[in-house]
């Protein structure tokens, strides 16, 4: 009799170790076996409007899973429908359930590269965020646009621009409109540190007109050995009160930035930014000038220069002259080279 008990009690403790290896390997296979096989790191973007379902789908699909029972189940079991977080999450090579369900049920992202451009207008600034981010273009337009929003920030319309420093920036993903305008100010105030302040008092500029200068050097050459050159020769303009005279400021107040060739009719446009027509700097900046350009500005090349005309080789870069009749003789020789291609606009 004892010994029968005993036997029905090891074949008990058997059966007993037997399924917990049985649920053992079940869990460790649905949670802790290699069940994701991208090629590659690859990321999932939960949105705003993601449900637990979809989230769900958009994990399996962008992580080319295999099983992901156990995924289902640690959904049910954190109530993942009611805590669903936002972002960017990685899911690499060789992933398992768990790790990844840790990740989007913890809001554990990735960051992305968020990158500013010398765009010219602030329309399409609006848009390359709301490619790159959560946050829709409409959300940045809105802001961009208010001018209640621009006099807290320091900016008017035409000066807006200014406060963005074109740079990569890491930021999450799902940042909100708020947040990235905090970040976009915090930026702007580390890049004017106190040399480029000193810089800017020692020429007479406010970081406003800086900037402002910078963007039309950023429109007259993408050389950027020549930019400290060409922001020399519009200071020497400033200096000496005469009207600055550039084209691309024409360009921007036609809003046709396809012009290749300004012809009278076109100077004849009424608008503050006709820097033919006005002395003095245009109301704010023709696009974000990048950061070479506000340095080009801020550590011009002091010369005699105050004309200048783009080479009639179409290299992107300019002839100078400190006088008249040299800017003449270089300005033929550019209307030659564009009426022997055929451009007349």
């Amino acid at each position: 009799m004892r010994k029968r008990k005993s036997n029905i009690l090891v074949t008990v403790l058997a059966i007993g170790l037997l399924l917990g290896i049985i649920a053992g390997g079940t869990i460790y296979y649905y949670l802790f076996a290699t069940q994701f096989h991208p090629s590659k790191k690859v990321y999932v973007y939960i949105d705003r409007d993601d449900t637990a379902d979809s989230v769900y789908y958009k994990v399996k699909q962008t992580g080319q899973a295999g099983n992901m029972t156990g995924f289902r189940w640690m959904m049910r079991l954190r109530d993942y429908d009611q805590h669903i977080h936002t972002g960017r999450y990685v899911i690499q090579p060789k992933d398992n359930v768990y790790h990844v369900f840790s990740r989007v049920s913890r809001g554990y992202q990735e960051a992305v590269n968020l990158t500013i451009g010398s765009v010219r207008t602030l329309d399409r600034l609006a848009r390359s965020v709301g490619k790159q981010l959560m946050i829709d273009s409409t959300e940045v337009a809105k802001l961009l646009f208010d001018s209640t929003f621009q006099a807290q920030v320091g900016y008017t319309a035409e000066t807006m621009p200014c406060l963005f420093i074109p740079e990569t920036y890491q930021v999450y993903w799902d940042i909100t409109v708020n947040d990235f305008f905090q970040r976009m100010q915090k930026e702007h105030s580390r890049f004017w540190n106190s040399d480029r302040l000193a810089k800017a008092t020692a020429i007479g500029m406010t970081q406003a007109e800086v900037c402002t200068l910078a963007s039309i050097v950023e429109e007259e050459t993408n050389n950027n050995d020549e930019k400290p050159m060409v922001a020399g020769l519009y200071i020497n303009r400033l200096h000496a009160g005469m009207p600055l005279q550039a084209d691309p400021t024409v360009k921007f107040a036609l809003q046709d930035f396809a012009l290749r060739r300004i012809s009278n009719e076109h100077l004849r446009i009424e608008s503050p930014y006709n820097t033919y027509t006005n002395t003095g700097l245009p109301p704010g900046p023709i696009r974000i000038p990048s950061t070479k350009g506000i340095d080009s500005v801020l550590n011009y090349t002091k010369h005699n220069y105050i004309y200048m005309c783009a080479k009639e080789d179409f290299s992107g870069t300019h002839n100078f002259a400190s006088n008249y009749a040299d800017h003449m003789a270089n300005a033929k020789k550019y209307w030659k080279a564009l009426n022997e291609r055929n451009i007349f606009k």
